[in-house]
């Protein structure tokens, strides 16, 4: 059923794409001077659009829900709609129902601008294509096999609702309409319960349909219509609109900087990247994903602050009576557009509370990362997600677009383990056989903001505004079923950068870090220390938490999280000691390290002590992990004989430079 709800909200996207359309009309036309047939003319193109949405959203639905999204589904979702508006009309109810026209009841006087009845016939559509378009019938009505037969089932399915609908629509509608006032009659109180709810869902593809019920004419709040054709009252129409704008324009860009602030210096760079382009896309378009997705899931704390912050902005907004309208998002493109609307108030104030809002969001954002040690961007313990774990093939007409899929295709395991490929504005919204075959550093190594394992099947990357490119290549590899061999290069790629000068010919002995047992690196299970991602090495599962440097070295770095110390050898390598798996997710409470960078130590030196049973109790592994990350200077890594049982200070492994 989640899934059901991501895919409508994903299909929505489509007719919601036709709005920044209205808003450009619209906007221009309140731009221009009043008595300008011009500006008359423009506004009425751009409500020709608003006031036939629920059309829209039936053609919507019903091509994005379908199974291969065929035009004639979208087709059965015109006739899907159509049938209900004239049928439950009011001079046909009158006639049904053998009541005069002033007996009707008021609910279906605007049944045809309902997006809710719009919502119900694209569903109606798609399930009828879904169940209908391969249907072969008898050689006498062959005629109307296959596609010709999925617009005819919808028409008498609409038919049998509207029957229903006859008798459940008025106190349907009366519900819908009641919490609608209940909402707005809430003030600043519900706009801003709208807005925290709004950023909560966005991780589930969910808050489609909770911006249905506040922006279209579902309930009868319809603030994005509204707005546009300045009805209502002014102060209060576009209050479900107006706190995004600060938040949009100012704050999660003000956020951004916070994150940049506090990467790790020698990640400042990638990360001034990352977070420049997706703060400039927040500002200038509204569009919030790829930021969001950049620490949604890596520091899921600092996203609940900002769902916070955005309801704060909105009920701010709405207790001030500072409204503007959007048809897409609230970036500055909209905003300007929105400016001459004559319903907007005091529109310029909503600047004002932008500073403000940034000033909140840069110290919150600040504070939250420091205090809680949360792993944004650019303070990661293993500096990986950048560096190309999948080599690709690249021909000498890809682009960019083709590069990223074919890193991608190949990350997800190739078309053997693809279902379906889907995007929506920023995010490819893939339905795999099994997303456990995936391989996660791969896929970020594409250059792409983040990722999402919603499930057992569905997959979500978040690539951009640019995202339909990707999907694009992606879709045309996938349906060529080109093999993984094809799209994967024979050169292995190095999973680390490989820094300082290495000494040739150098023998380096490696020796167990704990008392334990020995685990060959293949069996550790963790897919990024097991497929050697990260370089060759070994690993113990220790008895006691006493644990020793592996070898004779400089410590270069010890993790914010405690949980990882790198070493550098006289030679030239660089091993990592990694404590545990997934223990960068205790913020280091375990963890009692005992050096710091800089320092000598040699092999059997203690650096650490570590808590075993705190480990294991937060459900984590306790797996002691050498890793040896520069390994284009390896000749060759002998693990020496070894019996199961080792104690601390053992030689386990030799290692030639070269």
């Amino acid at each position: 059923m989640k899934t059901y709800f991501q895919r409508m909200g994903r299909s929505l996207m489509l007719p919601v794409a036709t709005l920044p359309a209205a808003a450009i009309l619209v906007g221009i036309g309140h731009w221009l001077p009043e008595n300008w047939a011009a500006a008359q003319f423009l506004q009425a193109g751009g409500n020709a659009i608003l006031t036939n949405l629920a059309l829209l959203f039936a053609v919507g639905l019903g091509l994005g829900m379908s199974q291969d999204k065929d035009g004639s589904a979208a087709l059965a979702g015109v006739v899907a709609f159509i049938v209900p508006t004239y049928v439950l009309a009011p001079a046909q109810v009158s006639t049904l129902l053998g009541i005069t026209t002033a007996k009707v009841d008021p609910a279906f006087a605007a049944i045809s601008s309902n997006v809710f009845i719009g919502i119900i016939a694209g569903l109606v559509a798609a399930t009828m294509y879904n169940r209908f378009h391969e249907v072969k019938l008898p050689m006498a009505i062959s005629f109307f096999s296959g596609k010709r037969l999925v617009p005819i089932m919808a028409a008498l399915t609409m038919l049998v609702i509207s029957l229903v609908l006859l008798f459940v629509w008025p106190p349907i509608y009366q519900a819908l309409v009641a919490f609608g006032k209940f909402i707005v009659g809430l003030g600043a109180v519900g706009a801003g319960l709208y807005g925290f709810f709004n950023r909560l869902l966005i991780p589930t593809g969910l808050h489609q349909a909770l911006n249905s019920v506040f922006w279209f004419n579902v309930a009868g709040i319809n603030d994005i219509g509204n707005f546009w054709a300045s009805k209502g009252t002014r102060g209060i129409t576009g209050m479900y609109m107006a706190g995004f704008f600060p938040v949009m324009m100012f704050g999660l860009p003000a956020g951004a900087y916070a994150i940049y602030r506090n990467a790790r210096p020698e990640r400042k760079k990638e990360t001034a990247s990352l977070m420049l382009a997706a703060g400039f896309a927040s500002f200038f378009t509204g569009v919030t994903e790829p930021l969001e997705f950049s620490f949604m899931f890596v520091a899921w704390p600092l996203y609940v602050i900002h769902a916070v912050f955005t309801g704060l902005s909105l009920a701010f907004a709405a207790a001030m009576h500072w409204t503007a309208g959007f048809t897409f998002s609230g970036g500055l493109v909209d905003f300007i557009l929105s400016l001459k609307v004559p319903i907007a108030n005091q529109p310029l104030m909503l600047l004002v509370q932008g500073v403000v809002m940034a000033v909140i969001y840069y110290f919150g954002f600040d504070f939250a990362i420091k205090k809680f040690n949360l792993m944004t961007p650019g303070r990661e313990a293993v500096a990986t997600d950048n560096d190309a774990t999948v080599g690709v093939a690249i021909g000498d007409d890809d682009d960019k677009y083709s590069i990223a899929a074919k890193k991608i295709y190949a990350a997800i395991g190739g078309t053997d383990n693809i279902k379906v490929v889907d995007n929506c504005t920023t995010r490819l919204r893939l339905q795999l056989n099994d997303t456990a075959k995936i391989d996660q550093n791969a896929i970020k190594a594409a250059g792409v903001a983040g990722l999402n394992v919603l499930d057992k099947t569905n997959l979500q990357i978040v690539v951009g505004t640019e995202v339909q490119f990707v999907a694009d290549a992606l879709a045309k590899i996938n349906q060529a079923k080109v093999p993984l061999d094809q799209i994967e290069s024979t050169a292995a790629p190095v999973a680390m950068p490989v820094t300082g000068d290495v000494t040739v010919g150098a023998t380096e002995t490696l020796y167990s870090v704990a008392n334990g047992q020995y685990v060959a690196i293949e069996d550790v299970n963790d897919s990024t220390f097991a497929q050697k991602m990260l370089g060759d090495g070994f690993a113990i599962e220790p008895d006691s938490g006493e644990i020793v440097a592996p070898v004779d070295a400089k410590v270069m770095s010890v993790f914010p999280t405690k949980h990882a110390i790198g070493f550098k050898t006289a030679a030239g390598l660089e091993i990592l000691l990694h404590m545990g798996i997934d223990t960068v997710q205790l913020n280091g409470e375990p963890f009692e390290v005992t050096v710091a960078a800089d320092q000598e130590v040699k092999h059997g030196d203690i650096v650490a002590h570590v808590d075993l049973d705190a480990i294991k109790a937060a459900g984590k592994q306790t797996t002691m992990i050498v890793i040896i990350t520069n390994m284009a200077h390896v000749g060759y890594l002998k693990v020496a004989p070894v019996t199961a049982k080792l104690v601390t200070n053992t030689a386990v492994a030799q290692v030639t430079t070269k």
